[in-house]
């Protein structure tokens, strides 16, 4: 049950992300989130309001090619009626990437006519990327950069090591990204964490999520788990026994014929993962 679904988590690791993110947030005024699109609400942190303070956000939903389409459509639909600029990218091709830049632009505008009323011109956007460990963050980094990499001058407030890049004209980007700490507190949040690989998996138990997230695909993608590993199984029919069922599909044996069940454990997460089961998502619109 996921009641029963614990993380290992340790505020100290929090509290260093919520300090870093609020320096670097102070630089910047347009954010760019990142969220994962098998799993929105859980990849995002609602502290980032407050931390914010007014400063206009754009989403990317990110990781789309291995999530549920209609989902996705009723998730962005969901973003826009609250007002959010938000746009699907996929990091690994580049798609939707022109169109992020747009809607940053558009939501800088306010900015800048703040800013010609007071007379100051020719002054770049800056803009940063957050989110949490694992959604993608640093490869959007590096596909907003390209290879026409231009660095800008120094300029104050910048933690050494840091830059700001030019992605367009009159915008520059912060080429460090900002951790979002996970809201572990919340048992659903955590589960979601867990079985997209935002968390180690040394903070919490693979074999319990594992079953969990079989269980869930079961009810709510039954056909595709059916197909992915050849086998059948009835509505509401025990997860350890299809679990022994895919053992058997896929030869996780151990000596003396007996299932290897750590091994589809470990199988089960991975092609989650990898998006190689199917498109899946996990939070409801």
């Amino acid at each position: 049950m996921i009641e029963d679904f614990k993380i290992q988590w340790f505020p100290g690791h929090m509290t260093k992300a919520k300090r870093m993110m609020e320096t670097q947030i102070k630089l910047v005024d347009v954010v760019v989130e990142m969220l994962d699109a098998r799993i929105p609400r859980s990849s995002t942190n609602p502290m980032l309001v407050n931390l914010l303070g007014g400063k206009p956000k754009v989403i990317a939903l990110n990781k789309v090619d291995m999530a549920d389409n209609a989902k996705t459509e009723l998730w962005l639909q969901k973003f826009k009626s609250s007002d959010i600029p938000v746009c699907k990218v996929d990091c690994a091709t580049g798609k939707g990437v022109k169109q992020l830049i747009g809607l940053i632009q558009t939501a800088a505008k306010p900015v800048i006519d703040k800013w010609l009323k007071k007379g100051v011109r020719n002054r770049p956007i800056r803009v940063m990327i957050v989110g949490i460990p694992n959604v993608g963050k640093s490869t959007l980094i590096n596909r907003l950069v390209g290879k026409n990499k231009v660095v800008a001058a120094d300029k104050p407030g910048v933690t050494k090591g840091q830059q700001w890049i030019t992605i367009a004209k009159g915008l520059e980007l912060l080429d460090t990204p900002g951790v979002l700490w996970p809201k572990f507190e919340d048992k659903e949040v955590g589960f979601c964490l867990a079985i997209t690989g935002a968390i180690k998996e040394d903070v919490f138990d693979r074999e319990q999520a594992a079953e969990l997230l079989l269980a869930r695909l079961m009810e709510a993608y039954p056909q595709e788990i059916k197909n992915k590993y050849t086998i059948d199984f009835e509505d509401r029919e025990n997860v350890k026994d299809v679990m022994a069922k895919i053992a058997a599909a896929r030869g996780c044996l151990k000596a003396g014929g007996l299932y290897d069940l750590d091994k589809v454990y470990q199988l089960v997460l991975r092609d989650f993962r990898s998006g190689r089961m199917g498109r899946f998502t996990m939070d409801e619109p």
